[in-house]
């Protein structure tokens, strides 16, 4: 037998002047003595939880009808185009005491947290079960990111300590995970870094150093002359993936060296909040797409966060807006909030539809959690949290559905049974009773 096709390492990086590059999954890599080896069928799977805070004006974000008819409310409005890769989580209660730590501490991990506690308490989180397997197969185990900065110590919420706000992400019962909110650290993260922290050798070294890119131009040139013309396409626009995100962290960096009053944000950090939150989306992106990750996490906002949205015309900061005693233009402009979250989200599911994985697009092969650990914000209410289930799932979920559970079952299950759904069965998850029913409408 003759083997003309030619059969590339899947871990294969270019190596150029102080920097590494990871590729995409490129046809080339696929072995040439099996070429049905990567299929829809048998994709990597990869795990995305994306948290908002404050709770969800739960009127604009339940639909009415149940199964495959239901409505597409406000809030889900903006996700319209991935209705059937979506299902709409109802029912189900996360067990804390009624404090915003609780609401995110729960979200992940089953645990509420414990208040008063000097050395926080919870248990492992979804993220990390699977980090620990897949992290097997990739350079890093899961990324976690964050838009707001971490608070440094003391109580935020209800007597908890402010780490159970920082994070939604825990490694063991006993270990919080920090959560990155600045880009240029989770660029150089996933590409390499230099040998300083310091913001100002940073921006040095920005103003010196040539393009990651640039620095592997030969490699890539070689590279591109041994490949199909399908690997050309797909090298061509991944590298132009990481130069636009190269670009916009560097045009950030150059103008925080300008003195602004009334500034408080950190090296590297966009100065609007859509821009942020689309970077960090856009470096998921990219991190998925080299396979360095199959796992990561996200807090869109952090608990209690009061933080304000002028750019959608909300001047009132979003936590006191959260305790809106009920008042409905309250409550409405609370649900401006929530559809521009889920409006960034939904960008980000089209850049993860368009890029492709195998026989389909990282959609498809992925499991993502959208929502928060709290419903009715106004009432710190546990109780019919706000939840999605995105994406594929590698052919493991069944989408375009309103699914609503009975008898408060916990949050927790939800998460046991898309364990189950990345090929990892789990027993028990924080205070989770077992699985849910997911896959056929009859079942619920």
């Amino acid at each position: 037998m003759i083997i003309t096709k030619m059969s590339m390492p899947r871990r294969t990086v270019l190596r150029g002047i102080g920097a590494t590059l990871a590729l995409p999954l490129l046809d080339a890599m696929v072995p040439a003595l099996f070429p049905t080896a990567r299929t829809a069928a048998n994709p990597a799977r990869r795990l995305g939880v994306v948290y908002v805070p404050n709770g969800i004006a739960m009127e604009y974000w339940t639909p009415e009808s149940e199964g495959a008819g239901f409505e597409l409310t406000p809030i889900l409005q903006p996700m319209e185009a991935f209705r059937d890769q979506m299902l709409v989580v109802s029912g189900l209660r996360a067990f804390w005491t009624p404090a915003h730590a609780g609401a995110s501490t729960t979200f992940l991990t089953g645990a509420a947290g414990v208040a008063g506690e000097t050395s926080p308490v919870a248990d492992i989180s979804i993220d990390q079960v699977v980090a620990k397997e897949f992290g097997q197969h990739t350079q890093l185990g899961s990324l976690e990111l964050a838009i707001d900065s971490r608070a440094n110590a003391g109580q935020c919420s209800g007597n908890h300590s402010c780490v159970y706000t920082n994070t939604i992400s825990w490694r063991s019962r006993t270990t919080p995970l920090p959560m990155e909110n600045n880009p240029r650290a989770v660029f150089e993260r996933l590409f390499g870094d230099s040998a300083s922290t310091d913001p100002a050798a940073r921006l040095a070294r920005v103003q010196r150093d040539r393009s990651i890119i640039d620095s592997v131009n030969e490699k890539v040139a070689d590279l591109k002359r041994t490949v199909g013309p399908r690997d050309r396409v797909k090298i061509d626009e991944y590298l132009e993936g990481i130069r636009d995100v190269e670009r916009r962290i560097q045009k950030v960096e150059e103008q925080n060296t300008v003195e602004l009053p009334l500034v408080e944000q950190p090296e590297g950090i966009p100065a609007t909040f859509e821009e942020h939150v689309k970077l960090m989306f856009d470096l998921q992106l990219l991190a998925y797409q080299t396979d360095l990750t199959r796992v990561s996490t996200f807090m869109m906002g952090r608990e209690v966060s009061s933080r304000t949205y002028p750019e959608i015309g909300v001047l009132d900061a979003h936590h006191p807006l959260s305790h809106h005693e009920y008042d409905p233009v309250k409550i409405a402009t609370m649900a401006k909030i929530n559809v521009y979250h889920a409006t960034l989200f939904a960008g980000f599911l089209q850049k993860l539809r368009e890029t492709a994985d195998g026989d389909g697009s990282l959609l498809d092969h992925m499991v993502l959690v959208y929502g928060c650990g709290m419903s009715d914000s106004n009432a710190h209410s546990p109780v019919n949290v706000p939840v999605l289930v995105l994406g594929g799932g590698s052919g493991q979920l069944k989408g375009g559905r309103h699914l609503k559970y009975a008898g408060d079952p916990p949050l927790a299950n939800l998460m046991v049974t898309l364990l189950d759904k990345l090929g990892m069965p789990l027993d028990r998850l924080g205070n989770s009773s077992g699985p849910l029913a997911i896959d056929t409408l009859s079942e619920v």
